[in-house]
């Protein structure tokens, strides 16, 4: 049996509204948001005790999830929000936007930075990673070849 989709990739946080608002800023939908807990959520994730509140965005096409998560008990066992982006594990979400300076503004308002500099590759994308809320590290593509 084959993947049938990628469903969702997971982005724990410890402010949540804060989370959302960027997301929405960079154009994601939000799907829903619930609390997550009983003996059940502890057996899929192996943390027994869990209450975590969930919020689920999307992409506009649909393809795509996210999942934010606010763990209120137990506590975060560990931080790789600051992490650069030669660390082992998951690092970084990337999105394709239609037009990166625009992103960029917006996003900015909201205390995102970039990591290092917006860089034009061959004339296809202009790519760059950012720091979002809580220093969380998301990269940005905009395909040069769709404007032509």
């Amino acid at each position: 049996m084959t993947v049938v989709r990628m469903d969702n990739v997971g982005i724990v946080v410890e402010d949540l509204d804060a989370a959302i608002a960027f997301f929405l800023e960079l154009g994601l939908i939000l799907e829903g948001r619930m609390p997550i807990e009983g003996e059940w959520a502890g057996r899929v994730t192996g943390v027994r005790g869990q209450r975590v509140e969930v919020a689920m965005m999307r992409t506009p096409d649909g393809h795509s999830r996210l999942e934010l998560s606010r763990f209120d008990a137990p506590a975060i066992a560990s931080d790789h929000r600051t992490a650069p982006v030669n660390s082992l594990g998951y690092l970084r979400v990337m999105f394709a936007v239609g037009d990166i300076d625009d992103t960029l503004a917006r996003l900015r308002k909201l205390g995102a930075s970039v990591v290092d500099e917006v860089v034009d590759y061959e004339n296809i994308y202009r790519l760059c990673y950012i720091r979002g809320p809580e220093g969380i590290l998301i990269g940005l593509a905009q395909d040069l070849r769709a404007a032509d």
